[in-house]
């Protein structure tokens, strides 16, 4: 194992700590866990400094713990999202665990004291059932556990960070739909989802953690951004730059995408206009040359339907119209009075057969008064004129009876005249009304047949008409296709343009990843080997890592070990203030793959070295691991938590969970 003196005499690793500086600028003193307000089930102070969870694993031959349990499902990630928590982050465990955590603890709570610039946040949040989550400077844990203090959401604790640590111009550059969210998106590189392996740099948050991260969305190109604005290789300047390259790649993306829609319509416009006009596919030339080809099919198409058929006059559809108007209103009011006539000869005919029937009775009424009888004796009168009557002197008046008889047959022949004439005036009207209607119907089926006439000519000459202006269509579409195309060229132009500007104030802080560098070299030699190298590059395509030992090394070790190295150069630029991030960092279970040893101890060693910087460890770095970590930091103050797999009271909660 090397030894922490032969780190020291090594010269490349050489840090200059911030000038007044004397602690962190960010960590965590004290992680509580509560099962129950006043009931502390787990309690875990914390140093500036290197700190160690360990959950010992039986495959370690040099394992203190000879239970055999595995050193797995002790709750290291659980420790570290719960500490993400406290910082901020919205959720501690995917939902399924959340749920059971819940259910076991229904009142638990969990709470950090977190030392920002000096000052002490006391930050409470619930694990259980409750929605009360508390973020307080210069508060009391204790205290606002088991008292009654009013919610205040973790927001007071994001502004702080993000005011004093990110700055105002920091926050500005880095990517977040809502307010106090740029601390998170620095939370999620400081303190990475164990799920992402370390397999590479620019990889934060894994999905599957579900722990709400704005981080989890974003693009490799802005989680790029991000980190460079993090640690102050990016200026608004440039940043304004590669947000105007990024709409005009949008627009210019949106142009190619209406260049195929446009392309798309021209193929189907020209297909179409092939088939209406019956051309051939073969004989049409490309592109806009073809345009020429239909107008010309289409305007002979239209001289053809402008000349008239002569079997039909369509040349006053009006007048025709009037006359068929005027025959048809004829036709009605002969119909009206062919009616009214028809109506009246029944009554008519009625009226002569009544008056025909009373005339007997008139003559026989006149006949009596030409003889009558007495109307008491019945006696004829002329006897009774002869000889006289005892009874009676009133006798009928002939006169009258005789006017009556001849003003009835006078009537009578009054009513056959009327019912003759009534007769012969609806056999002159059905007349006329035959021919009316006669009429009316030829100048129907003649307007009838003038208006299909010249809907069918409108339809021919509009459909005629409609192919040249679909030729024209497709001409303006070809031409808004030349216009696009060097719309994107000048476009290609502009971009292309910017993108050497911000290379240029890529460059201009291009010390800074000098810097990273050369600190990354030096961690590399020390992690690996004195013969080893490294470098970090950045370039229009990312971020690059690379460590060389007879040739590039790629295996998945040194890809992890290349990521635990960056990680921990960027914390040492922390140190020395040239980042706008704090020197903290968290790194869950970081051996991976087939890491040696050796490799893996070393990293302990230089966590161990970095503490000797200055008069008090300026970083605060938390480890958890399954490996145990060298003998000479297996101890206190290191070693701040011991978990196990087995029993349940090793683990972090001390229970089974459903």
């Amino acid at each position: 194992m090397p030894q922490q003196l032969d780190l020291i005499a090594r010269p490349e690793l050489n840090l200059c700590p911030e000038a007044g500086r004397t602690q962190p600028r960010l960590w965590v003193r004290r992680l509580v866990i509560w099962s129950e307000p006043g009931v502390a089930l787990r309690e875990v102070r914390l140093r500036p400094g290197l700190n160690i969870v360990w959950s010992p694993d039986p495959a370690d031959q040099e394992s203190a713990d000879a239970s055999g349990a595995i050193g797995h499902g002790s709750g290291k990630t659980l420790f570290c999202r719960l500490l993400r928590y406290c910082l901020g982050e919205d959720h501690f465990a995917p939902k399924a665990q959340e749920d059971s955590i819940a259910l076991a603890f229904k009142n638990g709570m969990v709470g950090a004291e977190v030392v920002l610039d000096g000052i002490v946040w006391a930050i409470v949040h619930p694990i259980g059932r409750g929605r009360r989550n508390v973020a307080v400077p210069n508060g009391d844990l204790d205290a606002l556990v088991a008292g009654t203090q009013e919610a205040t959401g973790v927001e007071p604790f994001l502004e702080a960070v993000e005011n004093t640590v990110l700055s105002e111009d920091v926050v500005a550059l880095l990517p977040r739909e809502h307010a106090r969210r740029a601390w998170l998106i620095a939370l999620a590189w400081l303190a990475r989802d164990q799920e992402c392996r370390f397999d590479d740099v620019l990889d934060w948050r894994d999905v599957t953690s579900e722990s709400g991260s704005p981080a989890r969305g974003l693009s490799g190109t802005t989680t790029l951004d991000a980190l460079r604005a993090l640690v102050g290789a990016i200026d608004p300047k440039e940043h304004k730059l590669r947000a105007e390259i990024g709409q005009m790649e949008q627009d210019r993306a949106e142009m190619e995408r209406e260049h195929g829609h446009r392309e798309w319509q021209a193929a189907q416009k020209r297909s179409q206009l092939v088939q209406a006009l019956s051309l051939r596919e073969d004989d049409l030339p490309h592109g806009p040359l073809a345009v020429a080809v239909f107008r010309t099919t289409a305007k002979e198409r239209l001289a053809q339907v402008a000349i008239a058929d002569p079997s039909t006059d369509v040349s006053d559809i009006g007048a025709l119209r009037k006359d068929y108007d005027q025959a048809r209103s004829r036709a009605e009011a002969l119909a009206t009075n062919f009616a009214e006539v028809d109506a009246r000869l029944p009554e008519i005919e009625s009226l002569v057969r009544r008056m025909e029937g009373e005339i007997p009775g008139l003559s026989f009424v006149a006949h009596a008064a030409e003889h009558p009888l007495c109307p008491v004796c019945e006696v004829p009168i002329d006897r009774v004129l002869a000889e006289g009557c005892k009874l009676s002197h009133k006798v009928p008046d002939l006169d009258e009876v005789r006017r009556r008889r001849e003003q009835a047959q006078k009537d009578l022949a009054t009513e056959k005249k009327r019912l003759e004439d009534c007769k012969q005036q609806r056999t002159r009207i059905a007349a006329d009304l035959a021919a009316a209607r006669t009429l009316a119907d030829d100048l129907r089926r003649r307007l009838l047949a003038a208006e299909r006439a010249r809907d069918s000519r409108a339809d021919a000459w509009y459909s005629a008409r409609r192919f040249i202006d679909e030729a024209d269509r497709l001409y303006a579409l070809f031409g808004a296709q030349d216009v696009a195309t060097a719309k994107a060229g000048e476009l290609d132009e502009r971009i292309q343009k910017k993108r050497e500007k911000a290379a240029a104030h890529r460059d201009e802080r291009a010390s800074v990843f000098r810097r990273i560098t050369e600190i990354f070299d030096a961690l590399v030699r020390t992690l690996v080997g004195p013969h080893a190298a490294g470098s970090v590059t950045l370039d229009g395509k990312g971020l690059h890592l690379a460590v060389e030992l007879g040739g590039e090394r790629s295996t998945p070790a040194i890809g992890s070990l290349k990521v635990l190295a960056f990680d921990l150069a960027a914390m040492c630029m922390s140190m020395e203030g040239s980042t706008h991030v704090p020197a903290f960092l968290v790194h869950d279970s970081p051996r991976e793959a087939d890491l040696g040893l050796s490799a893996y101890h070393r990293l302990f060693q230089v966590a161990l070295f970095l503490e000797g910087i200055g008069s008090q460890p300026l970083f605060q770095y938390i480890v958890t691991t399954t490996t145990r970590p060298p003998a000479n930091l297996e101890k206190e103050p290191w070693l701040v938590l011991t978990l196990g797999g087995e029993p349940a009271e090793k683990r972090l909660l001390k229970c089974d969970l459903r």
